[in-house]
């Protein structure tokens, strides 16, 4: 929105300068995009006339001029236009006077000729880019007169940057009111009275569209379309980015500039019978004003005659129908457009019209009427002619609600302790009407202010007109206490220590991977699919973090790095019963050497068994369970299912040779992964005495099958309750010469001790009996 600040000063005129307006429009919520002088500054510059003209003695291109700047007696200028003549009012440079580009003018000899002045075109005034000579004035121009006083020179031109909602302010009488509510000061209502019709003519006027609330169309005839635009009028026009066109069509623009209300003038001899405003028909073509040919469809509004299209609503108007300077009646329209029947419509064709760019964001239909007897009287005034009766037709038109403003609410929301009297002061600047119920307010928005529909809108008027200067920026307060730690629960930055602390580094990858390696490493044919993947290789979602980890393995083989321990927290997804689940695992993953290259121990692989101790090591002091079962990614006997208790939470094993080989892995890897909630559990320690006495230890040898597993005779072990023991640990697994053939050895490491006194022989030998007992229930022989 460009306007002249002299313009706006005609309606409300605040004690404020140029830049402290704009401030307070920014303040507001009107952005000032740019603020710039309508003119380069000079001075001492008149309205002159011309009296005498005649050649200059010694210089044939020069005329020597007597010039009447109104004083009381005439100047001698010399000149060198070709335009020059008696009687003509031009633009005169006064002795003193500096011009655009530091130019002074002084008292000069010309070709032995005293020249008093300097008579000038509109590019050395700088209100030109080009000029053919003097700049000619108006006959009517007052002789003396300065310039920039005649011609209102001494303005500011300003360019808001309106959001979409402010749609209010996009003519003066909406920014003046804007402006008086801003700043407290009066406004100077225009009144607009109501042209008396001096014709009968009308033409019948129909709406077959729900989104046309109202249509007011007025039979003006006899008007001279040829007539001269006011000077006023076209500079106003020409400040606020419109250029003059003619008559009908500059007063059209003016009252759209003046009362935000578009308008358009028809040729009422090129119209057949009445008006229609209906949706287009599919395929229906239009030629625009701008040479543009449209095809339409249902989703465009028209406005037609009995015969053709006319105009594409709310957008331009069609050619053909337009006035010119040969019209002599015409037909004016001033309607009201439902935003979304706009909206969208003009870029479809590459158009951005200033009807469109008012009506898709919301126009008064409270002052439509008002616009139509505005242009009217306009019309009359500068091209005369007769008017006829109004024709009006109404729709359904927008309802104005009334919205419940709590002063308690407003305090809350702003933070400062507005009275009721202070928010009744502000919405009577603002023009709202209102109902006081006590300290609240029943506030019904006003016709032009499309987006208030809740509370919270008001209150961020009330914020504004207040000022937001005056809102005291105030340090955040508040009341810090400790939050509750529970013991059972360990943080998870606590298991990435520890798994930082045994040499891991962490890894974070996308959720999103290739269904093939979600079908080769979890076994999953039906996967959390994605509709609209970032990636080909990213279209589903992961059941498992192995993917992630194998990615990220592969890009440190590339790069040279020949050790890799790898960790990753995050969350799995999987399809249950037509709906979705999501589960936060931790997964690791070891590959090279146990140790980085050294010389004081043998290099070795990592292993199943390297990575069941970080496994442990995480879930100490609690005991698992490591039972051998079958996965996927597994080698088929290098997989373990891992229990805690009774509960199986996670896998640990080998990496199948087939996906080892497939991911071009040159050695074997090691993987885990566990269910975080579980992992982050953790039992709240328990105080217990320090015994004085030395422990007793005792070591258990049995003989066994190859089939029964070490870890079963050690659940035995820990299930029996014996009194004494603290410990029980497998230290030694022997096969070979002494034992039969499907037999094993396994020694066990037993401590027992007692916190009140030294343990006696036979208290340390009823223990053992009951371990005994244990392991003779499992198979186990004592080894002789």
């Amino acid at each position: 929105m460009k306007f002249s600040e002299n313009w706006l000063r005609s309606w409300v005129n605040p004690a404020l300068d140029t830049d402290g307006l704009g401030h307070q429009l920014t303040m507001a919520g009107l952005e000032v995009e740019a603020q710039v002088a309508a003119a380069p500054a000079f001075n001492n510059v008149v309205v002159a006339e011309v009296l005498e003209v005649v050649k200059h003695p010694n210089a044939d291109r020069l005329n020597v001029c007597q010039v009447n700047v109104g004083e009381a007696a005439p100047i001698t200028i010399v000149c060198g236009a070709s335009n020059v003549a008696v009687g003509v009012k031009v633009p005169c440079a006064r002795i003193g006077a500096v011009l655009p580009g530091d130019f002074k003018i002084k008292q000069a000899k010309v070709r032995n000729v005293e020249s008093f002045g300097m008579l000038c075109s509109a590019k050395e005034l700088g209100l030109a880019e080009e000029s053919n000579g003097l700049w000619l004035l108006p006959a009517d121009a007052p002789v003396g007169t300065t310039i920039r006083d005649y011609l209102d020179l001494d303005d500011t031109l300003f360019t808001l940057k309106l959001t979409p909602n402010r749609s209010d302010c996009l003519g003066i009488a909406g920014l003046a009111r804007e402006v008086a509510a801003i700043t407290g000061c009066a406004i100077t209502p225009m009144v607009v009275a109501p042209v008396a019709d001096s014709i009968p003519d009308t033409l019948p006027v129909t709406i077959s569209a729900d989104t046309c609330g109202l249509y007011c169309g007025r039979v003006v005839r006899g008007v001279n379309a040829a007539a001269a635009t006011p000077d006023w009028m076209v500079r106003r026009l020409e400040r606020s980015g419109i250029r003059s066109i003619n008559a009908v069509v500059d007063i059209t623009n003016y009252v759209l500039l003046e009362l935000g209300q578009p308008m358009h003038a028809f040729d009422l001899a090129q119209l057949t019978g009445g008006i229609s405003v209906r949706p287009a028909a599919t395929g229906e073509k239009l030629a625009l004003l701008n040479g543009q040919a449209v095809e339409l469809n249902p989703d465009y509004l028209l406005i037609a005659d009995d015969s053709r299209a006319l105009a594409l609503a709310g957008i331009m108007g069609g050619a053909g129908s337009g006035v010119e300077t040969t019209t002599t009646d015409v037909f004016l329209e001033a309607a009201w457009f439902a935003p979304d029947a706009i909206a969208g419509k003009a870029r479809n064709f590459g158009l951005n019209t200033d009807s469109s760019f008012r009506f898709e964001r919301g126009v008064d239909f409270f002052a439509t009427r008002a616009a139509m007897e505005r242009a009217t009287q306009l019309l009359l005034d500068i091209c005369g002619g007769k008017a006829g009766p109004v024709s009006e037709v109404r729709g359904e038109l927008p309802q104005r609600a009334p919205i419940l403003l709590r002063t308690s609410r407003v305090r809350r929301v702003l933070g400062i302790a507005l009275s009721a009297q202070q928010i009744e002061a502000i919405l009577d600047r603002l023009r709202f009407r209102f109902v006081a119920q006590g300290e609240d307010f029943q506030v019904t928005p006003p016709s032009y202010r499309f987006d208030l529909g809740i509370e919270a809108d008001l209150i961020e008027e009330l914020a504004r007109i207040h000022g937001y200067d005056n809102i005291p920026a105030l340090p955040p307060q508040g009341q810090l206490s400790m939050l509750p730690a529970s013991e059972g629960l360990r943080p998870l930055r606590r298991l990435r220590q520890l798994l930082v602390s045994r040499d891991y580094q962490e890894t974070v990858s996308y959720a999103f991977l290739e269904a093939e390696v979600e079908r080769d490493l979890c076994g999953n044919n039906a996967p959390v699919s994605l509709q609209n993947p970032i990636a080909s290789q990213y279209s589903v979602m992961r059941s498992s973090l192995l993917g992630g980890l194998i990615g990220a393995l592969r890009v440190n083989l590339s790069r040279r790095q020949s050790r890799v321990r790898l960790f990753e927290a995050g969350a799995c997804f999987a399809a249950v019963n037509g709906g979705y689940t999501q589960t936060e695992r931790l997964a690791g993953l070891c590959y090279g050497s146990v140790q980085p290259e050294q010389w004081g121990a043998p290099a070795r692989s990592v292993d199943f068994y390297d990575a069941k101790g970080d496994v442990e090591a995480l879930f100490a002091p609690r005991s698992l369970s490591f039972v051998a079962a079958t996965h996927p990614a597994s080698h088929p006997g290098r997989s373990a299912q891992i229990f805690l208790g009774e509960q199986a939470i996670g896998w640990i094993g080998e990496l199948h040779p087939q996906w080892q080989q497939q991911y071009d892995l040159p050695q074997a890897t090691v993987w885990f992964e566990v269910d975080s909630a579980v992992l982050q559990a953790s039992a709240a320690p328990e105080a217990c005495d320090v015994s004085r006495f030395p422990p007793v230890r005792r070591d258990l040898a049995v003989v066994v099958d190859e089939g029964v597993s070490a870890a079963t005779l050690l659940s035995a072990l820990q299930a029996t309750v014996a009194e004494h023991v603290i410990e029980v640990g497998l230290f030694d697994v022997y096969r070979g010469k002494g034992l039969e053939e499907g037999k094993k050895s396994l020694a066990f490491r037993v401590l027992l001790q007692d916190t009140q006194k030294t343990l006696t022989e036979s208290e340390i030998e009823q223990n053992m009996m009951q371990l005994v007992a244990a392991l003779q229930r499992c198979g186990a022989q004592l080894r002789g």
